[in-house]
């Protein structure tokens, strides 16, 4: 039910509280329920309270230390004190503008000594700041102030817009040190896989070399053994001629269309064979000179 008067007596809503006045100076509080009024000793209704809570948004534009404007969005909750709505009757006649008023004051007083960054971290203690102050004064009027949020902190666009390319400027430097050490793992790991395709690629020739180097050792003994008259100079000689020729014949059959000059004839054969007989011979005068 809402509130409802007549002449002698009326009804006082909940969450209200009625100011009695008699012959124009402040008599009592009327308590929510049914009331009486003698309009005949002076008695009348001078108005009413609402005891509910009550919101209040404030927007304070103020300077950082660091020369940044921003906005803060403040929410201020706050109720009429019953034992004292006389108070907040008589002595305010608009609340919202002095709470406003106090909250401008203290902000302006206490974000200049704060940096954005640290405006950011520590809106919590800029809203005790207020509240602290808001309790203290409004107090005195006979209003509680609840609660104060920090609802919102808003620099100015071209700040934000500047704190989003940092942001994402050290996120992209960050992304690039990743990036450079990933590649130089995959580098390292590239370098020693080279290696060691090097090294066993070196293993099998040299495994290759010395099986060729066994079968011509056999192949040279068991013909002096067969055939008489013959040494084994002239059986490596043989051997020679015949892989000089079987190269000669690969080279022709290659399908890549690739020319290679060679010195061909019999003084030149001759040659070749004198060449790797020297360097066989060299090899093991070398093996026998380390044992």
């Amino acid at each position: 039910m809402g509130n409802t008067f007549c002449l002698f007596c009326g009804c006082i809503g909940q969450s209200h509280v009625a100011v009695v006045e008699r012959w124009g100076r402040f008599e009592r509080l009327a308590q929510p329920g049914f009331n009486f009024f003698n309009p005949l000793a002076g008695e009348f209704l001078a108005g009413l309270l609402s005891t509910r809570l009550s919101f209040l948004d404030v927007r304070i534009e103020t300077k950082t230390k660091d020369n940044v404007f921003v906005q803060l969005l403040c929410s201020i909750h706050y109720r009429v004190i019953k034992e004292s709505a006389d108070d907040a009757f008589y002595e305010l006649q608009n609340p919202q503008e002095q709470i406003q008023a106090y909250v401008f004051d203290v902000t302006r007083a206490l974000v200049p000594r704060m940096t954005l960054d640290q405006l950011f971290e520590q809106k919590g203690e800029v809203a005790k700041a207020v509240l602290d102050e808001l309790e203290k004064v409004m107090g005195a009027y006979g209003y509680n102030i609840e609660h104060i949020l920090m609802v919102d902190i808003v620099p100015d666009p071209s700040v934000r817009k500047a704190m989003n390319e940092i942001n994402a400027a050290q996120r992209m430097q960050l992304a690039s040190v990743y990036k450079g050490e990933a590649e130089k793992v995959l580098q390292v790991k590239r370098v020693e896989a080279e290696a060691e395709s090097k090294y066993l690629g070196g293993v099998g020739v040299a495994r290759q070399r010395q099986a060729i180097t066994d079968g011509l050792r056999e192949n040279i003994l068991n013909f002096s053994h067969k055939v008489e008259g013959t040494s084994a100079k002239e059986v490596m000689d043989l051997i020679m001629i015949t892989q000089y020729f079987d190269t000669i014949k690969d080279l022709g059959n290659s399908s890549k269309n690739t020319t290679v000059f060679l010195p061909h004839g019999p003084g030149h054969v001759r040659d070749i064979s004198e060449q790797i007989r020297m360097g066989m011979m060299e090899a093991t005068s070398a093996h026998v000179n380390t044992q």
